[in-house]
């Protein structure tokens, strides 16, 4: 899943959702590099694309492309699924998309020390709405676009954009399957806050 998913299935507490997204930048053995909640929150993500990359419906959308893409059909498939997140959120949560993603900002914001990628990018994560802007599919190519550029191999996501529009329908069907699995999964790692309220 991409940053939108596990922000929403990580836990509602600042340091949960700093854990939450730090899952995509931060590698290796944690065992104190961060204070506790916010490992917690990291090993919740790890597990998160465990259950992800493993679960049948996921293994059934990637088998709707095309066998030359199949390499990058994950990348394309999370991708996807927070674009069908941010469309639907209100199926998936009381608060507001655009109170929610404020809030993840604000988390960011003040934070004094960042992991050094998330640390260059949150600005203009915040500037731009990148987790809002989901909701729009044509975001997507400017998305892919940026994600190209890290590849090395950049022609792997050549036309992505043009598959995900033909398979849109099916991939949306598959999230709408999946999402509630992987919610009823994420619901049963989520640790108790220590402050004493439930996430």
């Amino acid at each position: 899943m991409n940053y939108l998913a596990h922000l929403h299935l990580g836990g509602d507490q600042p340091a949960q959702l700093l854990g939450s997204l730090y899952g995509d930048f931060v590698k290796g053995r944690l065992e104190g590099r961060f204070p506790p909640e916010i490992e917690a929150a990291i090993r919740l993500h790890r597990r998160i694309d465990v259950f992800t990359d493993s679960h049948p419906l996921t293994a059934q959308a990637r088998a709707r492309f095309p066998a030359e893409r199949r390499r990058t059909s994950g990348i394309l498939i999370d991708l996807f699924f927070d674009h069908c997140l941010a469309r639907h959120w209100h199926d998936y949560a009381a608060e507001p998309l655009p109170q929610f993603t404020a809030r993840v900002y604000a988390v960011l914001a003040e934070q004094p020390e960042l992991p050094a990628r998330l640390a260059h990018i949150a600005p203009r994560m915040a500037q731009q709405d990148w987790l809002g802007s989901y909701r729009d599919f044509a975001v997507l190519e400017q998305v892919l676009w940026g994600m190209s550029r890290r590849l090395s191999r950049p022609q792997l996501l050549n036309g992505a954009m043009a598959e995900l529009e033909r398979l849109y329908e099916p991939l949306q069907e598959d999230f709408r399957a999946f999402y509630p699995e992987l919610r009823a999964f994420a619901r049963t790692q989520v640790q108790p806050w220590v402050g004493g309220s439930e996430a």
